[in-house]
Order: C-alpha cells, then sequence, then structure tokens
C-alpha cells in the first residue's frame, strides 16, 4: 500500500497546489490513500463543509486538523456528521467529532488514520501519549496499519510520541510547525516518522502568511489580523509505503514541490 501524507493546506495557495500537484504523484506512485492537514484551508483559519467536500473531492481520504478546528464555527455541526473529517482524539469526552477513522484501498486493504495534538506550547487538552494507547487497542484490532498524525508545536514531543509508538503503528507524522524537516526515517521498530511534514502553501511568506504582516508584529509586539500569502506555492507531503499485513514502514521519501 502506498499513502501520500499532505502537510497543513494553506488558504487558496494551498488548496490550489494540491490541485495540481497531488494528481500528478498519485499517477506516477500509484498511491492508493491520499491524507491531508485542511485545518488551516479556510484563510489559513480553520475549514467549513465547502472546502473540506472540495478537498474530498480532489481525491484526499481523510482530512486532519489540529488546534484551529473549531475557527469557523459552522463546522462543529459537520465534524459530527463526517468521519473521515477528524479532529484530535485526545480531545474530552464529548467533544464533536472523532479522532480515528479506517478507510479502504480500492484492493481492499485497510489503514486506520489517527489524530493527535501535542500540549507543549498548545491548548491543554488530554494526554496524547495515554489517548494514543487507547485509541490503538481498538484500531489494531481492524488493521495492523495504522498511521498517526501528531500536531504539535514542540519537536521534542513528536520525537516522543514516535518513539513511543514505534512498532505499534505504521507511521508517526508531524504537523503544525509548517517548515518540512530533514529527518524522515524509518524507526528501529519499523515505524517511518518526520517530525513535520511542511506546509502546502505560499512560498514567500511567513509559515503562509503575508510576510510583511509577520514582520511587524516582531517589529512592534502588537497584534494584528494576519492573511494568507500570495504567489507562487510550496507543496510539501511525504510517500510511504508500506505492508498492510505486518503494519509496517517499506519505504519513505518526503517531496517538496515549487508551483
Amino acid at each position: 500500500m502506498k499513502v501520500l501524507c499532505i502537510g497543513d493546506i494553506m488558504g487558496e495557495p494551498g488548496r490550489r497546489a494540491v490541485a495540481r500537484a497531488m494528481p500528478r504523484l498519485v499517477a506516477r506512485h500509484q498511491v492508493d490513500i491520499v491524507i491531508g492537514n485542511g485545518e488551516n484551508a479556510a484563510g489559513g483559519f480553520g475549514i467549513t463543509q465547502e472546502l473540506a467536500e472540495e478537498l474530498f473531492d480532489l481525491g484526499l481520504s481523510v482530512i486532519t486538523t489540529g488546534n484551529h478546528a473549531w475557527d469557523k464555527k459552522e463546522a462543529v455541526g459537520y465534524f459530527a456528521r463526517e468521519p473521515r473529517l477528524l479532529r484530535p482524539a485526545n480531545y474530552p469526552p464529548g467533544v464533536p467529532g472523532q479522532g480515528a477513522t479506517i478507510v479502504e484501498t480500492a484492493g481492499g486493504e485497510r489503514l486506520a488514520v489517527l489524530q493527535l495534538m501535542g500540549r507543549a506550547y498548545m491548548p491543554m487538552i488530554d494526554c496524547p501519549f495515554q489517548s494514543a494507547k487507547r485509541e490503538l487497542t481498538g484500531l489494531k484490532q481492524e488493521t495492523s496499519a495504522v498511521i498517526v498524525e501528531m500536531h504539535a508545536e514542540a519537536t521534542s514531543e513528536k520525537m516522543a510520541m514516535g518513539h513511543y509508538l514505534d512498532g505499534d503503528v505504521t507511521a508517526v507524522v508531524g504537523t503544525h510547525t509548517h517548515v518540512q524537516t530533514a529527518d524522515d526515517q524509518i524507526l528501529p521498530k519499523g515505524t517511518a516518522y518526520i517530525t513535520d511534514i511542511g506546509m502546502t502553501g505560499p512560498l514567500h511568506s511567513v509559515i503562509g502568511v503575508k510576510k510583511e504582516m509577520a514582520i511587524e508584529k516582531f517589529l512592534t509586539g502588537m497584534p494584528r489580523r494576519f492573511e494568507v500569502a500570495s504567489g507562487p506555492s510550496v507543496f510539501c507531503a511525504v510517500l510511504l509505503e508500506l505492508d498492510a499485513r505486518l503494519g509496517k514502514a517499506i519505504a519513505f521519501e518526503r517531496i517538496r514541490l515549487i508551483d
């Protein structure tokens, strides 16, 4: 099984980059399943039903989110209705939506996707490490192949999760910081790992935001509303090949394409 995991899709430039790059990659590498983080799809802040359905129509099988999941209040009900749109599994009980789902390839192989969110410099929700083990108890009864997306600020927290789950899941992929890291690897017990997939969105920006706005905030220390930058885009993803029967990674590589 081959899985393409796309990093944080930032606004219209990110959606445009997905529309241009993803079909070519899927065809070239014979990708079975595509996963993408969509929490910045709506102008950089949140996601709407319309935009989620746009991404599903483009070919995404699962959309993950993170701390911006609830920025568009109209999407809260959609989280409850759409099992392919995930919010972090370590939100407390009673929060709309779900943190994991299982999808199938055209050939009938099953893949579980589990979304977690870190707590270092992030909203204080339930422990992602304990939540991971709890969720995996049920998911591993359905399939051996499990991809975990860890949406977190701290590199150390993401790396700790990778080693914590090494051998228990097929891959741990990081999102949130919007900068692709060069530490893609297969850990000793067979789990693929990368600290951050990177952003899919405006290339000449500060993590997707108009650079002038970000610079002004750093210069003045004053709060201000950010806007998504324009211009050429970058498409960041990782391509994972896995043994679905064993749930182990076979090959793992970074992808970074400039529009």
